[in-house]
């Protein structure tokens, strides 16, 4: 691997802000030091710029194998590296969903060969695959993914006698999507005899509504604290749900933690009438009060890591009738810029972005040396330019289906560099096109 010398950065970490030279060797982060006087491979100028951990990205599609007219672990890698998302954990939904080891490992092959970001991938749960479930490696798999709400085949896990053991015996975190099935399904049934097929999107967020998710993340709160599981809930949608976990003691020493995603920080019900199907996710963008809880649940320790849940589907796939169209959305090349926007807004600092997109998601996953900013660690560093405004349009999107909720929008700040375990992976606009991303392990007993 190739040395890296920054020079003049202002570097972002542990809740400080400060300038330093950064040296980078052999991968990882060799020396941080206000004058680094030495040769490098690599000179990059840093004046005027910020230096920030990568965004450690603990939800998305990247839909291979099985969907890959939607997009690729090479191309929504590629969309994530240029930004700023340096690893990502990817989420078992696809065909097959990975519901075996051999399936599982299938995907690390693929991303090995191809990923230009850090990778990790869940390990699917069903109503039948206890015993493939207690055999996941807590070393090197990020977790074991349980829908708690419907999924792509068979993945829901409605069975209570099976989430009792799924609960129990788990060997390693267990992250949820929770939308309890029952109330959803009568809502639908509630809606359809009113409307028939005539469902339009504004009735997404009450058919999936604030009880289903609430129902739902309150029963896997409660199984979590009978049997000690470590749990994560994904995607919390409503502020009722918040009050669900604790803000009083240490993150490393919580057993149960929660993620809030970009789309649900930044839309809200009223932006169906404009942006439609392409903010139809599950669980649903609510009402601009939840955005608010939700918010304030991330800043004040509620809510432990932001994500992207990023899942793209064709414009096609998305231009059908509201009850045809697909929910995801792509998300991962304008996660980083849409949260410094909301730092340029004054609602979050940029020490606070850090540390619920980096620091956080390394404790949270107790991921080895990657997270910080630190002599020894793995060098997944991000520069961005808090002073460079840029429009999303269809000319710069990097995903594969080529859309973006973020369309028209003009972000005030741009990422200008990302470096991938020791590797230069984006540079001003230009991807640089290697295999750059490694396998995530973790601390784990």
């Amino acid at each position: 691997m190739s040395s890296i010398l920054i020079k003049s950065a202002t570097i972002v970490n542990e809740n400080k802000q400060f300038n330093s030279d950064v040296l980078i060797n052999n991968g990882h982060i060799e020396r941080i030091d206000s004058h680094i006087d030495t040769t490098a491979d690599k000179e990059i100028n840093a004046e005027g710029l910020y230096l920030l951990p990568g965004f450690i990205d603990d939800q998305v599609h990247f839909r291979e194998p099985g969907l890959t007219h939607k997009g690729n672990i090479y191309t929504e890698s590629r969309a994530a590296v240029a930004g700023g998302i340096t690893s990502f954990m990817e989420m078992p939904n696809t065909v097959p969903n990975a519901l075996t080891q051999e399936l599982l490992e299938d995907k690390y092959r693929i991303a090995s060969q191809n990923s230009l970001a850090n990778y990790s991938f869940f390990m699917g749960a069903s109503n039948d695959n206890l015993d493939e479930v207690l055999k996941t490696n807590a070393k090197n798999v990020c977790g074991v993914k349980v829908f708690m709400g419907s999924s792509t085949g068979n993945m829901l896990v409605d069975n209570p006698n099976t989430l009792d053991k799924l609960f129990s015996q788990s060997p390693m975190l267990i992250a949820t999507h929770c939308e309890d099935e029952a109330t959803i399904k009568a809502n639908m049934a509630h809606y359809k005899e009113l409307l028939g097929d005539n469902i339009t999107i504004e009735y997404h967020p009450i058919i999936r509504s604030e009880e289903a998710c609430y129902l739902s993340s309150s029963m896997a709160v409660e199984l979590a604290k009978k049997h000690g599981t470590r749990l994560h809930i994904l995607h919390i949608s409503t502020a009722k749900e918040t009050s669900l976990f604790d803000n009083t003691i240490p993150l490393s020493q919580k057993k149960i933690t929660a993620e809030a995603c970009i789309h649900h920080l930044w839309f809200s019900d009223a932006d169906y009438k404009t942006k439609g199907n392409y903010i139809k996710w599950n669980p649903a963008v609510k009402t601009a009060e939840d955005r608010t809880g939700i918010l304030q649940a991330v800043l004040d320790g509620h809510i432990d890591v932001i994500a992207t849940d990023h899942a793209p589907h064709t414009i096609e796939e998305k231009s059908q009738p509201y009850l045809q169209a697909p929910s995801g959305g792509p998300l991962v090349q304008h996660a980083l810029t849409a949260l410094l926007e909301l730092y340029h807004h004054g609602k979050m600092t940029l020490e606070q972005i850090v540390e619920k997109t980096a620091h956080n998601v390394a404790t949270c996953f107790q991921i080895e040396k990657r997270g910080f900013i630190r002599e020894g660690y793995w060098a997944d560093l991000v520069l961005v330019d808090l002073h460079k405004p840029w429009t999303v349009d269809k000319n710069n999107l990097l995903y594969k289906c080529k859309w973006s909720p973020f369309e028209g929008q003009t972000f005030g700040s741009a990422v200008t560099h990302t470096i991938i375990s020791g590797t230069l992976a984006y540079e001003n606009g230009k991807l640089i096109e290697q295999k750059s991303g490694e396998r995530m392990t973790f601390d784990r007993p």
